[in-house]
């Protein structure tokens, strides 16, 4: 950033599904400016001319990184070429914001964390799925103590239906079954079990979707020192949906239902909690309101206060870890494996 000014550039490198997304934060958040978006596809450039007309585009990424308009780039490419992006944003001394995950694997996370560290540059991953409703909300209980000690959290996303064709159904490019989603459930894992972890098992099953190469239903279970278990499971072959979220406390429980409204993508709207108490009573618990786009208003007060982030690049960087060791136990075939973690 210049010294005379606060204001935050802003690139965005691909404008994929979550360009506008991006794009209407950056918008609504004093301090952030889109100046530069680039994408191989001319269309997708005028998609982000609607939102932001003003904006520089590039068909040539490195291009924009040259062009002297950025101090900050948010970068939604596939996950297989995140760590080449990332590394060529900070070595231009650019702030890196990365979709998730972080990256393919731990040794190319570890590698961007210490140039980032190195350069002083912020290094962060949009974990978006922290501040979705539901979560906030199961979080907030969990915190007060409404169910006492969590000892067993399960949570759950797919259905039964054939995957699209699109990178995100390509181990290659999306890292697999577990990569894709787990890197939101995964991280909202940590996020609520903040305990050692002991080690890990995933199993991924390949049944009938021939048409892609991830795993058709796939499963992770962390365990935890203290003995607390996490699992989560991503299934393109369930019939029966389970609960988004089944947690079980020491005194209580929440269950998080899919809202039926939601219709075949149930994962468009917060689920629908309800608390069971130990007495056998239960309540259903409005959703708090969460404040829109304070993930990018955090951004702005990091880098131009230093005020720590809720989402840290260490929290990210340890997602990974525990994906990468589900996916060496899934090819043992369950074979219990422990990450190697920064917590």
């Amino acid at each position: 950033m210049s010294e005379s000014s606060s204001m935050v550039r802003v690139g965005l490198l691909a404008y994929g599904a979550i360009g506008d997304e991006h794009s209407r934060a950056i918008n609504a958040t004093d301090g952030l400016h889109l100046t530069a978006v680039a994408d191989t596809n001319p269309e997708r450039l005028t998609a982000a001319q609607v939102l932001a007309p003003d904006v520089t585009t590039f068909t040539d990424a490195t291009e924009m990184l040259d062009s002297g308009l950025l101090d900050l780039v948010v970068i939604s490419t596939p996950p297989n070429s995140h760590y080449r992006w990332a590394k060529e944003s900070l070595n231009r001394g650019i702030n890196v914001i990365l979709e998730k995950p972080m990256a393919l694997n731990v040794q190319e996370c570890d590698e961007l964390m210490a140039l980032a560290a190195a350069k002083n540059l912020l290094l962060v991953v949009y974990q978006n799925r922290r501040f979705d409703a539901d979560f906030v909300t199961m979080k907030k209980l969990i915190d007060e103590g409404s169910i006492g000690e969590v000892f067993s959290y399960e949570s759950f996303v797919g259905g039964y239906s054939k995957p699209c064709s699109y990178w995100h159904s390509m181990v290659d490019v999306s890292g697999g079954a577990i990569f894709d989603w787990g890197s939101h459930f995964i991280d909202q894992i940590l996020a609520l079990l903040p305990g050692e972890v002991d080690s890990v098992t995933g199993v991924n099953q390949k049944r009938l979707w021939t048409h892609v190469t991830n795993a058709d239903h796939a499963d992770v279970a962390i365990t935890f020192a203290n003995g607390a278990r996490a699992t989560f499971t991503n299934s393109d072959l369930a019939a029966a949906r389970k609960p988004k979220f089944y947690v079980l406390g020491t005194t209580g429980a929440i269950i998080g239902n899919w809202d039926p409204a939601a219709g075949s993508a149930p994962a468009d709207l917060p689920a629908i909690l309800t608390l069971h108490r130990a007495d056998g009573s239960s309540e259903v618990i409005a959703n708090t309101a969460v404040t829109p786009y304070s993930f990018h208003q955090s951004v702005v007060e990091y880098l131009n206060k230093k005020t720590p982030m809720q989402v840290t690049t260490a929290q990210s960087r340890d997602v990974v870890a525990i994906m990468q060791a589900a996916e060496e136990s899934a090819r043992a075939n369950g074979r219990s494996v422990t990450p190697s973690l920064l917590r």
